[in-house]
């Protein structure tokens, strides 16, 4: 198939680059309003034709799939063209800046039967992978929080603050190794350069059973920090993105109670300190799983990892993380539109898509 690609900035080069390695992919045509950055993709990757009209691919027909890689406020316009052209959608995260613009292009995909998927990289991961598998197996026990992390010293953006910029990539991977959403967020953050666009922020995910998960989001710190710790009742994991050799570390540690005791006199904790074990890790990388994923899903007719209800389930939360950043740190239930039962939600009938369109 030939594949068009919108937004040849930061990300777009990568998503062009990939796609060309893809045996299934004959061609590849971008498009961008800046043409240093299509001058720039040309000398790159001589092959790929480019242009500064999207209109020229939409309306290429030997193009199948186009991936939009464009500032958050232009996704759903954009999106909404390539669907309504009848082309499969990859979109980067996150996949619009509202709940209800993402249910839009969900409901339009099914109508025009194409697919849609959300950028979300970090589920294509080895790492994250293998921490899913670990979790599921039962190995770290109950899993009681998680702690993540993501600083850096910029990229500050113009249109989206640093919640919406960071923290998608944590609430994709929390909810993916979990196998849930939150049903509630505090949100706490202030705005340092840019009146109104935040750029330093913290998160609490509010789990059913108790879970929470805490995410720290910066464009202002010296480092250069991604990771992530899961705290299980038996075994507790640290998942650290910027390791080369060690991305992974299961530390044999916990805390005990006593199952019986008759005075507070004989009530002690004891604590476990074991050996901290490193699993070997195939790595690759994640961006050419996900297009290569994302192509397979048009030949066979496969649902995305990373589908349309993926991406709706993380801008819910980064809905409710902005009302309670504007009411000062206030718990916010998340509001899941659609099909939902505490963040889970399932693909759109014609029954749903009927109550869709009424409400």
């Amino acid at each position: 198939m030939k594949v068009g690609v919108i937004g040849c900035g930061y990300w777009g080069p990568n998503l062009v680059r990939n796609f060309l390695q893809l045996p299934e992919v004959t061609g590849v045509a971008c498009c961008d309003l800046d043409t240093t950055k299509l001058e720039r993709v040309k000398r790159l990757f001589p092959s790929v034709e480019t242009t500064t009209r999207a209109e020229d691919l939409l309306l290429d027909e030997k193009i199948e799939a186009i991936a939009v890689a464009t500032p958050v406020h232009t996704h759903h316009s954009l999106g909404e063209m390539v669907l309504k052209h009848r082309k499969h959608l990859l979109v980067e995260k996150p996949m619009a800046n509202s709940s209800r613009r993402c249910l839009e292009l969900i409901e339009l995909a099914s109508e025009v039967n194409r697919l849609v998927m959300v950028g979300h990289t970090f589920e294509y991961t080895a790492a994250v992978n293998k921490i899913k598998e670990i979790v599921a197996s039962g190995e770290l026990g109950d899993i009681l929080y998680v702690s993540s992390t993501r600083v850096n010293l910029g990229l500050f953006q113009q249109d989206i603050n640093v919640i919406w910029d960071l923290a998608p990539h944590d609430i994709s991977i929390i909810n993916y190794v979990l196998g849930k959403s939150p049903v509630g967020v505090n949100a706490q953050g202030s705005s340092h350069y840019k009146k109104g666009i935040e750029d330093v922020a913290t998160l609490t995910l509010n789990y059913d059973n108790g879970l929470v998960a805490f995410i720290h989001v910066s464009w202002l710190d010296p480092n250069k920090i991604r990771r992530t710790t899961f705290v299980g009742s038996k075994k507790m994991l640290v998942y650290d993105d910027i390791s080369a050799q060690e991305k992974i570390k299961i530390y044999d540690k916990g805390v005990e109670a006593p199952p019986y005791y008759e005075t507070y006199g004989e009530f002690h904790f004891s604590y476990r300190y074991g050996d901290i074990f490193v699993p070997r890790i195939e790595d690759y990388e994640p961006l050419r799983a996900e297009v290569a994923h994302f192509v397979d899903c048009i030949k066979h007719g496969k649902i995305p990892r990373s589908d349309g209800f993926s991406g709706l389930r993380v801008v819910s939360v980064l809905e409710a993380a902005q009302r309670s950043l504007r009411a000062q740190g206030r718990f916010m239930p998340v509001v899941y539109r659609g099909v939902s039962n505490h963040g889970v939600l399932h693909p759109i009938g014609q029954r749903e898509l009927q109550i869709l369109r009424a409400g």
